[in-house]
Parts: C-alpha cells; sequence; structure tokens
C-alpha cells in the first residue's frame, strides 16, 4: 500500500475516537479552536515521550528481561513517560482556561490530547510497520489511549471545580491512567505465554466500560442540563443527579467568582 494511504489508515482511527469523545458533551459543546490546539498538544506530547523511551532503552530496560525489569518498562518507561507528557500538556492548557468550566470538559480536552498523542504514534508505527500493523493498533492501541485519556479527563475534570480536593484528583488523574496503562502494556510486552497478551484485551475491555461509566457520570452532573432532561435520563443515572446537584450549585459559584 502507498505510504499516503497507510497516513490516512493511521490517521482515521484517532479522528473517529476523537469524534465520538467530543460527541459525548451533551449539553456545552466546546469551541473548535482549542480542542484543535489539544490535538495539536496530544502531538507534541508524543515527542519528549519517545525521548525518554529511548532513553531508556539505552539504559537496558528492554522487554524480555526479568519480571521487575518488565515491571519497569510497562509502568515507567512506557506508560509514565506517556501518561505525564499528555497530564502537562492537559494542566498546561485548557485546565487552565475559563472555557474549562465543567467536570465534562476534563475528559473532552484529555480525549483530544490523547488522541492526538494516539495518531502521531500510530503514524509513526505504520510508515515503520505497514498495513497489517496499521489495522491491527487501530482496535487496541489507538481505543486505548483514548480510554486513558477518558480516566485522566474525569478526575481532571473534577479537580477543575473542586479545589478543596484539587491535588488528590489531579495524583488519581495520572496515577489511574498510568496504572490501566502500564497493566495494559504488561501483557502486550511480557514473553513468558503467547495466550498472556489475550489479557491485554481483557484489560482495555474492561477499562473501557470503566470509561463509559466515567463519561455518563459527569454529564449526569453538568451544570448546564436543561432542566426538562433531567427526567430523561435513565433510571441508573438519576440518583447521580440528585446528588449531584449540590455539585452544581458549587461550580456555579466557582465560576462567578473566575468572572
Amino acid at each position: 500500500m502507498p505510504n499516503i494511504l497507510i497516513i490516512i489508515l493511521a490517521i482515521i482511527p484517532g479522528v473517529v475516537i476523537g469524534y465520538l469523545i467530543y460527541r459525548s458533551d451533551l449539553y456545552e459543546k466546546e469551541s473548535p479552536l482549542p480542542m484543535a490546539i489539544c490535538f495539536g498538544l496530544g502531538i507534541l506530547s508524543a515527542l519528549p515521550a519517545l525521548k525518554l523511551e529511548e532513553w531508556g532503552d539505552r539504559m537496558g530496560i528492554q522487554e524480555g528481561q526479568s519480571f521487575w525489569m518488565l515491571m519497569l518498562l510497562a509502568f515507567v518507561v512506557v506508560a509514565l513517560s506517556e501518561e505525564l507528557m499528555k497530564f502537562i500538556a492537559l494542566i498546561a492548557y485548557p485546565f487552565q482556561k475559563a472555557f474549562f468550566n465543567e467536570p465534562m470538559d476534563g475528559i473532552i480536552y484529555a480525549g483530544m490530547i490523547g488522541m492526538g498523542f494516539a495518531t502521531i504514534e500510530n503514524i509513526f508505527y505504520a510508515t515503520q510497520f505497514g498495513t497489517q500493523t496499521t489495522i491491527v493498533r487501530a482496535f487496541t492501541a489507538v481505543p486505548a489511549h483514548g480510554v486513558f485519556a477518558v480516566v485522566m479527563g474525569y478526575y481532571t475534570g473534577l479537580a477543575k471545580m473542586d479545589k478543596t480536593n484539587r491535588m488528590k484528583n489531579l495524583a488519581l488523574a495520572l496515577g489511574i491512567a498510568v496504572l490501566i496503562h502500564g497493566t495494559y502494556d504488561f501483557f502486550i510486552l511480557q514473553h513468558y505465554q503467547d495466550w498472556l497478551m489475550i489479557l491485554s484485551t481483557f484489560v482495555l475491555l474492561v477499562s473501557g466500560f470503566f470509561a463509559y461509566r466515567l463519561i455518563r457520570k459527569h454529564q449526569a452532573i453538568s451544570p448546564f442540563i436543561p432542566v426538562a432532561d433531567v427526567a430523561e435520563l435513565p433510571t441508573e443515572e438519576a440518583p447521580m443527579e440528585v446528588k449531584g446537584n449540590e455539585i452544581k450549585d458549587e461550580i456555579f459559584k466557582q465560576l462567578e467568582e473566575e468572572e
């Protein structure tokens, strides 16, 4: 396949998942410009992450060695370096801006950063390893970055709106994303048994369901929900809406203070 077609094939998954994340923002859509900037920041964040991974390789931290070396590779060299760069981009730009004005925005902007990162990474793998790898990654690595982004964005959204527990939620945003990412990579990188790689798919599916639930939670406590729509929420989400009233009041209070 010509390189240009491979690159297009590599770009499509990130764009599609980014669009789905954008569609999950039901009540106050974000402007295209900050989302595009976040996508670009995701692309840029891949560069220092790659340098850190190259440094780990030069230090002899490689797959196929001892269990602890594999843990170091999966959770620190790969997961921490990648999620930390995305986290820095999230905190440095959208988190500081007034347009980040509800918990759901954390998921939206983290999602754009994550898809920018996943897209440039996918282009790199596509040009190096060809069509088959690109197709496989469209259903594995790219959605995985989407899941990591949703988890990070969920807790970052809480941190933005809850100053009292801000540091705790920011720590959870980075820490849980690294934990899921590292676990996913551990089963891919291990060479103990081929069948253990199946567990990476299990991690992706479970964490994907977890990410979906987090999206639903932030949708249910959006301060921009029209009153008429509250009764239309699924019954399992309704209790979250009732509990979310106090959170909504706090969000509006903080927005007024910032203005």
